[in-house]
């Protein structure tokens, strides 16, 4: 790891939670498409499964989210992080990358950071250096299609549907690539898994293991909260959470953000 990545990960919470006592971040949601259908979430509702910044219904503008910032910036000296996404697929919709360049004209030390489901990460990885971007945080809650395909309704692709195994293959493998790609260039990766028990529970182990090897550096194990077409499923309880953390962690380090997510959420609407 070079000296300027260091940095970054000596600034950002969701990478280093020791960070989190002298530098915050805020999130801007501003992506209101989606090109996947978990089997977690309804667009009707917020998505709580999805950790910050995915998961509130109302989107701001990229014009809306640089007066964020730059109020935020005014407020708070120890801002350090900006983070685009949500409540859709942040890579699905241009207002995100008008945000990003914004962003990064006004305030090019600032470190620019995105949440995706991975499936257009490597194709956007251009755009997303030139814009600034030091972290991705990728959404990945199975490598194995049969897995997958429970998790997953359809992928929406180049302009085409993709269902069942081949649209969970195509997902995965994009997401691997993705990853893989933005390591190669220097961008710090944290990949986000949804426990989601009987589903996945038995596979992050493998999870962990793959996007480990692709580049990730750390791990966010979050707790499935049943809603959807999930909406049935046991939530994890608080053992079986800590018990899976536990095991993954020789495999790749282990960090839980979301409580700092949700508090730096709320600056948003200051």
């Amino acid at each position: 790891m070079n000296r300027h990545e260091k940095s970054v990960l000596n600034q950002h919470p969701c990478f280093n939670r020791a960070a989190a006592r002298w530098f915050t971040h805020i999130h801007l949601p501003v992506a209101s498409g989606c090109n996947i259908k978990c089997n977690y979430c309804s667009r009707k509702f917020d998505c709580v499964n999805e950790n910050a910044p995915g998961f509130i219904t109302k989107t701001i503008s990229p014009r809306e989210a640089l007066k964020k910032v730059h109020n935020m910036m005014r407020q708070d000296v120890r801002l350090r992080v900006v983070g685009v996404a949500g409540p859709g697929e942040a890579l699905a919709d241009k207002e995100t990358m008008d945000t990003l360049s914004m962003l990064h004209s006004c305030y090019p030390n600032l470190i620019k950071c995105i949440s995706t489901n991975g499936l257009m990460l490597e194709e956007s990885l251009d755009l997303l250096q030139e814009f600034g971007v030091k972290t991705v945080t990728v959404t990945v809650n199975a490598i194995d299609p049969d897995i997958a395909r429970k998790i997953y309704g359809w992928v929406f692709y180049k302009n085409k549907p993709h269902y069942g195994f081949a649209g969970a293959s195509l997902l995965i493998d994009k997401q691997i690539a993705g990853i893989r790609e933005a390591n190669s260039r220097g961008i710090l990766v944290k990949v986000n898994t949804v426990l989601i028990p009987g589903i996945n529970d038995i596979h992050l182990k493998q999870v962990a293991i793959t996007v480990r090897k692709a580049g990730a550096f750390v791990m966010n194990v979050i707790p499935l909260v049943p809603q959807a077409e999930f909406s049935l499923l046991p939530a994890p309880s608080g053992k079986m959470l800590y018990k899976t953390r536990r095991e993954l962690a020789p495999v790749i380090r282990q960090t839980d953000c979301r409580e700092q997510c949700l508090q730096d959420m709320r600056k948003i609407y200051c």
